[in-house]
């Protein structure tokens, strides 16, 4: 079955011609002294200086526009509006961040200014939620559900926030608990069964000494991409359950202690990747595997958190635990008897066994001086202990679905290898008012990752270290109070390391970066811009692929340099409307590769040249305190690059999203519609020189989903 392909714009120059015109026309407006209209209302609220967004990105409290990081920040109202519920959901909306779903449930890979997450490998991307770091791949992909406020930051963060932080860095804040009681609950259902529902509630145990909150959220789906061979769909979600408590203690004015802890568990299909024989990036198959693959999974998290205020600085220290388990099962040939009687390596029809067994121990140490001195300091230390084991199997698939995976006269190959993970970290970070417009700063962090593997089907072992010092620095200066120029070089380090036994390992990835921007608040807060400059120099930049005769690869092009610039914009030109619009470009050129000597020039796997944003928010008044929403969200992304021959490109894709409702005090009911256009793509490709398949295989993106949603607050 070859699915319909949409008609596409070709090229960068339209969506960034658009862009630059909306910013010559908002500063056209706001220069030129021409009378604007009134503050537009996002709800109750307006748009102004007195709410200019907060952010945690450096450690401590700072307006968004005074931090020389490009940051894009969604505030709990900004959550609401795009219909936020999941890490999926605010990364469309991020210029040159992508976020694909591929293999497992859990399983995604990140991109972020062409620095970009691979198979079995640490993330170049930090997430830290609520102050604990979250420390594995598959935690990045989430529900989203009572939160406060997300933040996004682009470029190597390594000195704020350790390895594996090269591209960035997602600070996710929940809502915390407060004095009065409150809540809230949403429900939603969706084409293809989809029903998601969340609450939340909260308050005082104990007035101004005891708080607490708990949250929930309850996801099921049948699934809307059709697997053409079983006749059943292929992305289903059984169930994915969350909740999460937290409970705020005072016991004394110099001393505040946060207690949190999760519990996600989940079953949903997965190993659903399309068989493409045509070997064509453009032709969307839908998948025909002969195996219906699952996951089966859960994750529990907790933390402690204590803030002691000494007066001269505050003492904080956080302690996180996270044990994580996805079991996955299904097929590796990713085909069916009928169109591919061969399966895999000509051997017959193949099932897959994997299983991820983490846990993570974690503890963080910081002191933090006051954020009004003219000094401003951080100094602290960082300790995490992972254990992690990866059983897999190879099993002769004889028709008789997933239950053949247990039988153990059906094996192939079975592999089963544990490491054991100690890192450790120091770092510090100064900034420095040297005039009242004038701040400089620079900060240093010193990580040691060790690293010890062990196959437990033979005595081999190994062990390594990998060890880097990550500087930052910057220099900030105020043309006005809401106008500011920065300039910085800053370090990531991605932690080198083993694939599985047998295999040789990889090197540690280093990312340099040289950044030039510039933020801007105009007109009573109604316009703003951020934007910046950036180029990058990459040592060792880790990429994945598949070879027939060893299996799973990560390896090493050892010089990849990417360059390129973002801009996002909002503007505010009405009472009730918002609008906004934002690109970002990432040009990637593989320099040097002793592997691949003859890719010298290409872009980066996975690379996407350019992305684009734009979209608008409307709210007016109706009858009797009622009023209307609608709101549309557009992305383009580029053409995308999926290996490093570059003879494999995936044409340029563009989704559309629509909300449209009425609102009332404390209510909303809402009709929703995701990817409206129908466009059809992969989320990952893997052509048939890096599959090890002899043919191509392609993980399809969601298709159009529509819906409608209700939510309210007491």
């Amino acid at each position: 079955m070859k699915i319909t392909r949409s008609v596409r714009m070709r090229g960068a120059a339209a969506p960034v011609g658009v862009l630059l015109a909306a910013v010559w026309t908002a500063f056209q407006s706001c220069a030129l002294g021409q009378t604007p209209p009134e503050p537009p209302r996002s709800g109750a609220e307006s748009a102004s200086e007195d709410d200019a967004v907060i952010v945690v990105a450096q450690r401590r409290q700072e307006e968004i526009g005074d931090v020389p990081i490009q940051i894009t920040a969604f505030t709990e109202q900004e959550i609401l509006d795009a219909g936020i519920n999941s890490t999926q959901d605010f990364l469309d909306l991020t210029p040159n961040v992508i976020l694909d779903d591929s293999f497992s449930y859990l399983n995604t890979f990140v991109n972020i200014r062409g620095v970009a997450q691979i198979n079995n490998a640490d993330s170049p991307v930090a997430v830290v939620v609520d102050g604990v770091a979250q420390n594995n791949q598959r935690q990045l992909k989430m529900s989203l559900f009572d939160i406060r406020q997300i933040e996004v930051l682009k470029g190597p963060q390594g000195a704020l926030y350790g390895r594996n932080a090269s591209g960035g860095a997602i600070v996710i804040s929940t809502n915390p608990p407060g004095s009065d009681y409150e809540g809230f609950a949403s429900a939603a259902y969706a084409s293809g069964g989809r029903v998601e529902t969340a609450a939340s509630v909260g308050g005082a145990i104990v007035e101004d000494r005891a708080l607490f909150r708990l949250a929930g959220a309850y996801l099921s789906d049948d699934g809307r991409i059709d697997n053409v061979f079983l006749g059943e769909t292929a992305d289903y979600i059984d169930h994915d359950f969350s909740i999460r408590g937290r409970l705020t203690l005072v016991p004394a004015g110099w001393l505040q202690v946060d207690a949190r802890a999760s519990y996600n568990e989940f079953r949903a299909g997965a190993l659903a990747d399309s068989f493409v024989p045509s070997g064509d990036a453009g032709d969307y198959q839908a998948p025909s595997t002969n195996l219906r693959g699952k996951s089966d999974g859960e994750i529990f998290e907790t933390s402690l958190k204590w803030d002691a205020d000494l007066g001269f600085a505050v003492l904080t220290g956080v302690s996180g635990y996270a044990d994580l388990r996805e079991d996955n099962v299904g097929d590796i040939d990713f085909s069916n008897p009928v169109n591919n009687p061969a399966g895999a390596f000509g051997a017959g029809q193949l099932g897959q066994t994997s299983i991820l067994d983490t846990q993570l121990t974690s503890q963080e140490i910081r002191l933090v001086s006051p954020g009004d001195a003219p000094v401003r300091w951080i100094v602290g230390g960082y300790y995490l202990d992972t254990d992690f084991r990866a059983p897999a199997t190879l099993f002769f698939d004889l028709g008789g679905g997933l239950a053949q995976a247990n039988d153990p006269s059906l094996v192939l190959l079975r592999q089963d290898f544990e490491e054991d993970r100690d890192t450790w970290s120091v770092f510090a970070q100064a900034d420095v008012d040297i005039t009242s417009r004038l701040t400089a700063g620079a900060a240093l962090r010193y990580d040691e990752d060790k690293r010890v593997q062990s196959d437990l089907l033979s005595d081999f072992s190994r062990s390594a270290s990998f060890d880097s010092l990550q500087p930052r620095f910057t220099l900030r200066y105020a043309l006005r109070d809401d106008r500011m120029l920065y300039a910085s070089f800053a370090r990531g380090f991605r932690s080198g390391g083993f694939n599985a036994p047998g295999l040789p390992g990889f090197r540690t990835e280093i990312v340099d970066t040289a950044e030039a921007g510039v933020k801007a608040r105009l007109a009573d807060g109604r316009f703003s811009a951020s934007g910046a400059f950036y180029y990058s120099f990459v040592d060792d930049f880790q990429f994945f692929f598949l070879d027939l005769m060893t299996g799973q690869n990560i390896a090493n092009l050892e010089s990849v340099h990417i360059y390129g610039f973002e801009l996002e914009t909002r503007y505010a030109p009405a009472r009730g409307l918002d609008v906004y619009a934002s690109a970002g470009t990432a040009n990637s050129k593989i320099r040097d590769s002793s592997l691949f000597p003859g890719f010298t020039g290409n872009h980066t796997p996975k690379s996407t040249d350019y992305t684009f944003n734009a979209g608008a928010q409307w709210r007016t008044p109706l009858a009797r305190g009622l009023q209307a929403f609608l709101r549309i969200d557009y992305a383009r992304r580029g053409e995308r690059f999926w290996q490093v021959d570059n003879l494999d490109i995936q044409e340029p894709v563009n989704l559309i999203n629509l909300r449209a409702g009425v609102e009332g005090d404390g209510w909303g009911l809402y009709f929703t519609g995701e990817n409206v256009a129908g466009e059809d793509y992969y989320t990952d490709f893997n052509p048939s020189n890096y599959s090890g398949l002899g043919y191509d295989i392609g993980f399809l993106g969601q298709p159009s989903r529509f819906g409608v949603e209700a939510r309210a607050r007491f």
